[in-house]
């Protein structure tokens, strides 16, 4: 990379870091800021960056580390676990506001001045929603496993299905033929064949290999989604494609977790200039392009509100679930820029087209963020209005609990300790095993606790992203077994810190006090005792919540 090509890069990256912070401080969604910040730096305002082209070549990693990560972080088995209620609205949102947007666009593509191609872009684009938005809203206001929040995550499962048909379709639409689109799906049945064979087969072994050292592993997931990349653009498909297959053909392996926490800081630089590089493209938005970027709004509230509410109210799923789901799903998705983007690239659409989706986006993610946020305030206001119309509240409003939310006891490490601690609990009371994770990255250990009912997961302790991920902001008892001499990576001091700025309500044990953590008798500090039974039996007695025998 040139010296020039070098500015840029740090024009691009610091101008982003800035406009985010910004963002956050006001509460807006980051990815705005850095759109506005690529737009500032960009020749349509300052010109600061001299090679736009460069840092989109750049910028192309980050899509690819963000589709493969959306994939690693799709569960396919959760289809099956999903009602029919979530799956009946799924189904109805992705096909209806396909159908609607798309007849609203082609009605309107005279005074948009697009072509009928463009009005199919736009209604696809219009059809999916921001899972970065919506989930991390709904996991701040613990909303993920009431009902409304089952739907939305139903229904962001299957626009993501949805886009990546859409990825794999989208080289072959200046020439829709019938031979060409089935030799394309044969394609996509090709590369998706090869990558289930693989991971199935190959995968297992070489991981297992690699998991003594988990940088490896991290380093091999990389590698096989670029693999998985290189071959879908071999077979004259969407890198996208293969990026997105190569997270799910992994999804399920133990290792998906530490991959998804480790590759996350990685893809969050990358992502960065992504967005950062669309705004070089964005030009001030003049009055037509506003008023564009207002309808496109209008018809995503209009979809959201038909596709959504009406099917979970004639489901019996009551009006209020509807229209949550309804917020919950209001803000313009990531992919949608990305597929306009890549529409641009391909000849499909004219260049700056796809301005109007920008400025839809960022008015869909200011307006859905504080849609979602007082979503039941909002509600309160419009059901008078519904109970005159009829519209009832249904009788499955209580919702669900998230996943996984009865495992509230971690053990970090698998070690002698925990080994005799399992055991011990098999024998004295076997039901709490199933409220215990193990959190370890020797994956040796791993099926026969599995086959005890034990859920473990594969980790790095010293990766605060990885404990995160795992659960352990929702724990009630925390059991670090290892000592110093056995963590890598880390010390027991700065782990038992990140444990306590994750989840400052929980009560850790550990085996030995640390040599600079400080006694406390305060109710929210770690319980610590170098004593392996008194650890135990303080931990589970019935004062803390926890009513299992020692």
């Amino acid at each position: 990379m040139s010296v020039h090509g070098l500015v840029d890069l740090a024009i691009c990256v610091g101008a982003g870091w800035l406009f985010g912070l910004a963002a956050h401080a006001l509460r807006q969604p980051v990815l705005l800021g850095y759109l506005l910040a690529g737009f500032l730096v960009g020749p349509s305002a300052l010109g600061l960056v001299s090679d736009p082209a460069s840092m989109g070549n750049i910028a192309e990693l980050g899509l690819v580390l963000l589709l493969f990560l959306l994939g690693l972080e799709m569960d396919l088995k959760q289809l099956r676990r999903l009602g029919r209620l979530v799956l009946t609205t799924a189904l109805t949102q992705v096909i209806g506001s396909t159908l609607l947007a798309w007849a609203a666009f082609g009605l309107l593509s005279r005074w948009l001045g697009g072509t009928p191609l463009d009005a199919f872009y736009l209604a696809i684009a219009t059809a999916l929603s921001s899972t970065i938005i919506g989930i991390k809203l709904l996991q701040e206001k613990r909303e993920l496993g009431t009902l409304a929040g089952q739907i939305t995550l139903g229904v962001l499962v299957f626009q993501d299905l949805a886009a990546i048909l859409f990825f794999g379709l989208q080289p072959t639409l200046l020439h829709p033929s019938l031979p060409v689109v089935v030799a394309t799906l044969g394609k996509v049945a090709l590369l998706a064949g090869l990558a289930l064979l693989i991971s199935r087969y190959v995968l297992p072994l070489v991981f297992a290999q690699a998991a003594v050292r988990p940088e490896l592993v991290v380093l091999g997931a990389l590698a096989w989604c670029f693999i998985l990349v290189a071959c879908a653009e071999t077979l004259h498909l969407s890198g996208a494609l293969g990026a997105i297959t190569a997270g799910m053909a992994i999804s399920t392996f133990p290792y998906a977790l530490d991959i998804e926490a480790k590759v996350a800081s990685l893809r969050d630089v990358f992502v960065t200039l992504f967005f950062v590089t669309v705004g070089l493209t964005l030009r001030l938005p003049d009055r037509t392009m506003l008023l564009h970027g207002l309808l496109i709004c209008g018809v995503v509230g209009l979809t959201r509100l038909l596709t959504v509410v009406l099917p979970v109210y004639a489901a019996g799923g009551g009006m209020r679930a509807g229209f949550l789901a309804s917020l919950n799903l209001l803000p313009l998705c990531e992919l949608s820029l990305v597929l306009m983007a890549l529409g641009e690239g391909f000849g499909h659409l004219r260049p700056g087209s796809s301005g109007a989706v920008v400025v839809a986006f960022a008015l869909t993610a200011f307006a859905g963020t504080y849609a979602i946020n007082y979503s039941d305030a909002l509600y309160r206001r419009v059901r008078p209005w519904l109970q005159r119309w009829g519209l009832q509240e249904g009788a499955a409003e209580a919702g669900r609990p998230p996943r996984d939310a009865a495992t509230d006891i971690f053990v970090l490490g698998f070690y002698r300790l925990a080994s005799s601690l399992v055991e011990e609990l098999q024998r004295a009371d076997p039901a709490v095993l199933a409220r215990l994770t193990v959190v370890d990255f020797n994956p040796m250990t791993h099926p026969q606790f599995r086959a005890r009912g034990v859920r473990t997961l594969y980790g790095d302790l010293s990766q605060r992203a990885t404990l995160e991920r795992a659960g352990l902001p929702h724990a009630r008892l925390i059991l670090l077994t290892l000592s110093g001499w056995v963590l890598k990576g880390t010390t027991p001091d700065r782990l038992l810190r990140n444990l306590r700025a994750l989840n400052p309500t929980a009560r850790i044990v550990a085996v030995g006090i640390p040599s600079r953590m400080p006694r406390s008798s305060a109710p929210q500090a770690p319980t610590w005792c170098s004593c392996r039974a008194c650890s135990w039996q303080t931990s589970l007695s019935p004062q803390s919540g926890l009513s299992t025998p020692a």
